[in-house]
């Protein structure tokens, strides 16, 4: 016979009284202990704030001015050519890693 075994973390809150009685009438209302009522909610609001956190929503007209901006190449100043052309110097053409090292704090 296999057994599985389920790594579990424990949370714990102190609540005052009017708050666990809040949750108690809510969680019997659905039909779970308290327990189940607070991880299945808390669980669903993390799930909503990492999605919302996530997912950028543009309207049709901001994603479309986006796609077009990635399309336009950027304009060469001498800033990014600078840039360009150190990034080119540091590369290691025999494994594609870039020689890297640390610049020095502006004071």
């Amino acid at each position: 016979m296999t057994t599985t075994t389920f790594d579990r973390g424990r949370i714990t809150a102190r609540v005052p009284a009017g708050v666990q009685q809040t949750l108690e009438t809510a969680a019997s209302m659905v039909g779970a202990t308290v327990n189940q009522f607070v991880v299945q909610t808390a669980l669903r609001e993390a799930e909503r704030i990492i999605e919302q956190e996530r997912v950028i929503q543009l309207s049709s007209r901001d994603s479309a001015q986006f796609l077009t901006a990635l399309d336009r190449q950027p304009r060469l100043n001498k800033k990014l050519v600078a840039a360009l052309n150190d990034h080119k110097a540091r590369i290691d053409d025999s494994t594609g890693s870039l020689n890297w090292s640390p610049r020095s704090k502006r004071v």
